[in-house]
């Protein structure tokens, strides 16, 4: 589904993207920016894939456990005509969004809105994951957050899994992935 971009709109859209690797904050910079985009009460909706249940099945939360509501979908085609009324559209974990997800971002903010989008950049072996990439070539803005290596106490920019499961989408928390360093995380996997 289409929609005619409103060129003529007084209101310039725009995307940003929020990424790095787990444990870097993400989403808790995500719920930050939609907060007060809502104290400045601006019309905000807020999405996720509706498969990430770890913390909620509705809300957005961070893994300090600061939450905002948000509405689970499974395509993220439904964003265009529940995002309609909206100035803000927040989208977190958009490495699990489908192959539409670029181009619903780009729809949006040509049509005047403001696209908060986190997601993380690579998977747990360091290769580009899901639709971030797409998403970080079309951005206007891009944060990129940093964890602390757990082994060393450098930046950390990857997400080392520590269980043997080799499917690229596996949802865990703490007891399955750490954040390493660029040489820790190697280390591990060249051991």
């Amino acid at each position: 589904m289409f929609i005619e971009p409103n060129i003529n709109s007084a209101r310039r859209g725009w995307i940003e993207v929020i990424c790095g690797s787990m444990f870097s904050g993400k989403t808790e910079e995500l719920i930050r920016r939609l907060k007060r985009a809502k104290i400045a009460n601006l019309r905000v909706e807020i999405f996720k894939p509706d498969m990430d249940i770890r913390y909620d099945p509705r809300n957005i939360v961070s893994h300090d456990e600061n939450a905002i509501i948000s509405t689970p979908i499974a395509d993220s085609k439904v964003i265009l005509p529940m995002a309609k009324e909206a100035e803000v559209i927040g989208i977190d974990e958009a490495q699990f969004f489908d192959d539409d997800l670029p181009d619903i971002c780009d729809q949006l903010a040509l049509n005047g809105k403001r696209v908060i989008v986190a997601g993380l950049d690579m998977d747990y072996t360091g290769k580009p994951f899901g639709q971030v990439p797409r998403l970080l070539a079309k951005a206007d803005y891009i944060t990129k957050l940093h964890a602390i290596c757990v082994k060393c106490g450098n930046i950390a920019n990857y997400s080392y899994r520590k269980t043997e499961h080799d499917e690229q989408i596996y949802l865990g928390e703490k007891n399955i992935y750490e954040p390493r360093c660029r040489i820790c995380y190697y280390k591990c996997e060249n051991a």
